[in-house]
């Protein structure tokens, strides 16, 4: 049918032009998911934000203003924070701190009152567990570059002080020696990498009451200006005449600071003294451009030790899968072969004499022990297995990326909320499997939607009594505790019940074989299997201890792990080393006719959360090298330590259990039993 208006066919005409302006500037125009770009004119007021004081000796989060800095003079304000930072511990405020784009300048802040013995005994356990301040640019994390062993290295945040170390080279890096004398950094150089930006590669359509349409020129130079795409910070001591410096007001102009490197002109730490604070900054251009400032953050150091350990966990997938190949091909299908092709009368007698896993086929259905318990740590290990392979993928993907900060671990909590109405469906439906009915079904789905999380809430509840005797930033505000409770009880616990009544209502899986009455007598072995078990935790642990040393890393020495991309192909290798390990493990118990395999095909590749535990501790005592000073700090590692290990015992064991539930059902299925 022909258009007749005219209007309307120009308007046709205007939303293709605009669509194909739309795909010229794809390749231009792509930004990080979750991050926007924020453009700054000449001298526009930029604030910073200072976050907790963290420390890789204590792993114990404060509170910036928990030291006396200096206050910003418009009052203190809590900026909004989503739930991922609040169970990080993170507390995001305004600082003091404050530049005018572009502006080159030296300013002063303030001037302390007399430090009281608290102030001095507070600013020296700090400095000596070597806390650092984190700041924050237009949500870029200050970044400081120092010398190691005559090394450069680059750090987030800088120190809240030093002691004198032995040599220069090591200055603010080594633990500080035995020294009754602390100094305080007072005077921070701020360095600002910023890009000149005119709109150019990003084609910025308006749509008002005429239709769509390109702005013009002139409208676009209205949105130029400066994005910042850098934030460096070089810290040092100055000791100043407090009484000299406390005549000047706040952000008033002074000359530009030295910093020294003699002991006498550094800013001491001690009862009764005045401590001036300054700063500087300098803004730099720069050609990097808006969508690469992450770069200088997320250098990827050892990316061939990332490639050995994906190329490792190849070789143990193709040892087992030839293993698998063997047994499939050659043992399984030869024996069915050979079984089909009998008679009833050669059958039975054959019966009397095979020996191996046909000997257990009236038992090998036979309900196991606590079976209850087996389908709520199965539903739950579907739904953290779920939350895991999703988040992993958005993450590698860019969607949640490391200027979104807490948006990592709020993707966790709401990616395993939702999938509770899949865990109660698998939970309901194994439950349904083994008892042959759905009464009782309520139960195992309140189980599956208590179970896991009852077990975090528990070991949380108890770090979070430790870190408010330590009045630590990171224990959890009794306001959040209403906010977790909610959504617990008002979103997850209803989708399991869900999944579980649709799991009632789905069909239920049959048993090709029919169970005796009688259980078949187990014959005695020489080894325990339980050792057999243990020894097939160690090829999943193989594929995986490599990167579970960089995600160790990153957690309790503070970088950044932004490599999702090898962790996505590290987690499906290690899903399929665990289904063949439990086939594997499974196949050896039937045929010395064991028919309890149900727990330990669960436990053969879930046994790997034992290793991982015990590496997490060889982690703490010789690659921290127990710098984590106190009991409080190792029983804070050691409970986040046990959450993770749980959570991959309950993942990789119900992978494994799955697989092995599908082998032992399809090969039973294949023989026929009158």
């Amino acid at each position: 049918m022909a258009i007749s208006n005219p209007r309307v066919t120009l308007t046709y005409i205007k939303w293709a032009l605009l669509v194909l302006a739309l795909f010229a500037h794809t390749c231009n125009g792509f930004y990080l998911p979750g991050s926007y770009m924020h453009t700054y004119s000449k001298a526009q007021e930029i604030i910073t934000k200072v976050n907790s004081l963290t420390s890789i000796e204590t792993e114990l989060p404060f509170s910036y203003y928990s030291l006396p800095y200096c206050k910003p003079p418009d009052g203190i304000k809590k900026s909004a924070e989503n739930l991922g930072e609040l169970l990080m511990g993170d507390e995001i405020e305004n600082s003091a701190y404050r530049f005018k784009m572009n502006v080159n300048e030296t300013l002063y802040l303030c001037t302390t009152h007399p430090l009281t013995e608290h102030d001095v005994k507070l600013l020296k356990q700090r400095t000596r567990d070597l806390y650092q301040v984190n700041m924050i640019l237009d949500n870029l994390p200050a970044m400081r570059y120092a010398y190691q062993n005559g090394v450069k290295i680059q750090w987030t945040g800088f120190p809240v002080g030093y002691t004198p170390p032995n040599s220069k080279d090591d200055y603010i890096i080594n633990h500080p020696p035995n020294s009754k004398d602390d100094y305080i950094i007072n005077h921070l150089k701020f360095r600002v990498l910023i890009h000149e930006y005119e709109g150019s590669g990003v084609q910025i359509i308006g749509t008002g009451e005429e239709g769509p349409g390109v702005i013009s020129e002139a409208e676009k130079k209205k949105a130029s200006g400066y994005e910042i795409v850098g934030f460096e910070v070089y810290p040092c001591s100055v000791k100043y005449d407090p009484d000299t410096m406390k005549k000047k007001s706040m952000y008033q102009s002074i000359p530009a600071v030295n910093c020294p490197s003699e002991l006498e002109k550094f800013q001491i730490i001690r009862e009764q003294e005045k401590v001036s604070f300054t700063y500087e900054v300098e803004f730099v251009k720069s050609d990097i451009r808006w969508p690469s400032r992450w770069d200088a953050y997320l250098k990827m150091e050892g990316a061939r030790v990332h490639w050995f350990s994906i190329l490792n966990s190849l070789m143990v997938i193709f040892f087992l899968a030839g293993i698998v190949f063997v047994i499939f091909l050659r043992t399984v299908r030869r024996d069915l072969t050979r079984y089909e092709e009998l008679d009833k009368e050669s059958q039975a007698q054959m019966n009397e004499e095979l020996s191996g896993w046909k000997l257990v086929v009236g038992d090998v259905f036979r309900e196991p022990d606590s079976s209850k318990l087996l389908c709520v740590m199965v539903g739950d290990g579907v739904q953290i297995t779920g939350m895991a392979v999703v988040t992993i993928i958005f993450a590698a993907f860019g969607f949640m990326s490391p200027a979104s900060q807490g948006m990592l671990l709020t993707g966790m909590i709401i990616l395993y909320l939702f999938l509770g109405i899949i865990a109660g469906y698998v939970a309901v439906r194994m439950w349904r499997t083994i008892k042959g009915t759905s009464e009782g079904w309520r139960s195992v789905s309140w189980f599956v939607a208590c179970f896991f999380p009852g077990i975090v809430f528990l070991i949380l509840t108890v770090l979070n009594f430790i870190l408010w005797g330590s009045n630590s930033t990171g224990a959890l505000p009794i306001s959040l505790f209403f906010v977790l409770l909610p959504l617990w009880f008002c979103i997850s616990v209803p989708l399991t019940l869900l999944g579980g009544f649709l799991g009632t209502r789905a069909e239920a899986i049959q048993f090709p074989v029919r169970t005796n009455q009688i259980p078949r007598e187990i014959p005695v072995r020489k080894y325990p299997s339980w050792l057999l078990i243990l020894g097939a935790g160690t090829l999943p642990f193989g594929t995986l201890f490599i990167e579970l040393f960089f995600i160790l890393s990153s957690i309790w020495l503070g970088r950044f792990y932004h490599v999702f991309g090898f962790l996505l192909i590290v987690l499906l290798l290690l899903v399929i080393v665990c289904a063949e390990v439990s086939v594997v493990l499974t196949y050896m118990h039937l045929c010395v006719e064991d028919w309890r395999w149900w727990w330990k095909a669960f436990f053969a590749s879930g046994s790997v959360s034992l290793y991982v535990f015990l590496y997490s501790i060889n982690y703490l005592v010789f690659d921290l090298q127990m710098r984590l000073s106190g009991p409080v700090s190792a029983i804070l590692y050691l409970g986040y330590s046990l959450i993770m290990a749980t959570a991959i015992m309950l993942s990789t064991g119900t992978i494994g259990f799955l697989m092995s539930f599908y082998f032992v059902h399809y090969l039973f299925s294949s023989v026929k039993i009158d």
